[in-house]
């Protein structure tokens, strides 16, 4: 069965991270969940507006987020038990790791595309 990713601040602007994430995600057989607040369908997946209304378990999540949301969002990751979170550059403040840290969470700090063995200019 394939793990399941959310792509938290998914987007559907193709040149953005948070949308290259999704489409890399999905060409390594990911089964993708896209999170984003605006609701409705990027890349012909349905989103979630928060990791808590996804009605499974998420393996891993993805974060594309400005830090100032970030830090409000790692609370529903640990609340949601996501076992692996990468904090990708952009996301990865002093602030939001140590939130992530006080909550229990060991977040990874790098490009989730690159930790997947993608390269983010493959995603035009």
């Amino acid at each position: 069965m394939a793990r399941v990713v959310a792509v938290v601040g998914a987007s559907r602007d193709r040149r953005k991270f948070g949308n290259k994430a999704i489409r890399a995600f999905l060409h390594r057989g990911y089964d993708v969940v896209p999170i984003n607040l605006e609701g409705g369908i990027i890349e012909g997946i349905p989103t979630y507006a928060s990791v808590l209304d996804v009605p499974r378990s998420i393996d891993i999540a993805t974060i594309y987020l400005q830090p100032a949301i970030g830090e409000r969002v790692i609370d529903e990751i640990a609340q949601k038990e996501i076992g692996e979170v990468w904090l990708n550059p952009g996301a990865d403040s002093a602030r939001v790791v140590a939130r992530a840290r006080a909550l229990g969470l060991n977040p990874i700090l790098d490009c989730s595309i690159v930790g997947i063995g993608e390269n983010p200019a493959s995603y035009p």
